[in-house]
């Protein structure tokens, strides 16, 4: 499922009444067809180090689990967004027995889960306590009903502090030096980077290691962009950055409400100045080796700078994944 048609799930009909106190994924209660196994494009990145080494990327996920601890719409929302992502933990599994099978570091780029929940946090924490992990925070990461509410900074605290205590990293901003290559995760969730967060990276910069960077949403390359806008009718191009000659012909519905215009993807998407002056300082850097990312749900790599390529992955609930061999 591509991002365009993930867009149109619609709201939940069924009944709370009529649910098991526990929405299990459908990769817990349903036999999965044999043969279901991972879609691994491998892919090679120079970073210039001595000794290769192998990590499985994946993002995109979606878990989508409920019990009795949720309320009642809470319950609703997860039968009707559980359908199309029946295989994410599944797939899940696979990647973290195909890892550390093959003695691999881990890399989830955001959207493990679907929504907030306990069940699903209990999950986001088990299937992270199993492996060896780097992460990079999603959109729906900080979810609480899935497009219900304007997603910014202040919707975000609502849950962050407790979706961060079943998280790996530290979801705003974390490196980790890794065989002599500098991860860095940076949240990018609602389209923006921060002052602070530029702050950080030119400090990571300056340790003169290798930089690989992790994000959720995929900063804005033209190629990428239109593919994008050609495949959902010019709506927007979903990613980081794009240059506000672009944004602000994305989707645009004046007659919405003033307390409504955040849904047009043209404010959602803005690029702020912060934003544009980090990516321009970002494409200057020649320690820059690579930019991991997901939110599409489909493959797509794309030149960022003259030393990084940026690597969008497919979504793990379709099996996706990619093998990169650092080198």
């Amino acid at each position: 499922m591509k991002r365009r048609d993930f867009l149109r799930l619609s709201a939940g009909t069924l009944l709370a009444s009529q649910l098991p106190l526990q929405l299990q994924s459908c990769a817990t209660k349903k036999k999965v067809a044999a043969g279901t196994t991972l879609n691994i494009k491998k892919i090679e990145i120079p970073v210039g180090i001595k000794k290769p080494f192998s990590a499985l990327h994946i993002a995109d996920t979606h878990i989508t689990k409920v019990d009795s601890r949720d309320v009642e719409r809470k319950i609703m929302l997860a039968a009707d967004r559980s359908r199309p992502f029946a295989l994410g933990e599944h797939y899940l599994d696979e990647a973290i027995h195909y890892a550390r099978a093959n003695n691999m570091l881990l890399i989830h780029t955001g959207d493990l889960i679907d929504f907030v929940s306990e069940a699903n946090l209990d999950a986001a924490k088990l299937h992270y306590d199993a492996a060896d992990w780097l992460v990079a925070a999603g959109n729906h990461e900080y979810s609480l009903f899935v497009g219900e509410a304007k997603e910014d900074e202040a919707y975000k605290k609502q849950s962050y502090d407790h979706v961060q205590e079943n998280y790996p990293n530290d979801l705003t901003f974390y490196s980790q030096v890794v065989n002599g290559v500098n991860f860095v995760a940076l949240d990018d969730v609602y389209y923006n980077f921060t002052e602070r967060q530029h702050e950080l990276m030119e400090a990571e910069m300056k340790r003169g290691l290798p930089v690989v960077m992790l994000i959720h949403v995929p900063i804005y390359t033209p190629k990428h962009a239109q593919h994008e806008l050609e495949s959902n009718g010019g709506k927007c191009a979903y990613m980081t950055g794009a240059p506000l000659e672009m944004t602000s012909k994305y989707q645009c519905d004046p007659s919405l409400p003033a307390d409504q215009q955040w849904r047009n993807r043209s404010v959602q998407q803005f690029s702020d100045k912060p934003t544009l002056d980090f990516i321009a300082w970002l494409k200057e850097q020649p320690l820059l080796k690579g930019i991991l990312c997901g939110h599409m749900h489909y493959f797509y790599e794309e030149r960022f700078s003259k030393t990084a390529i940026q690597y969008t992955v497919g979504a793990t609930y379709d099996g996706d994944a990619y093998e990169v061999l650092f080198r």
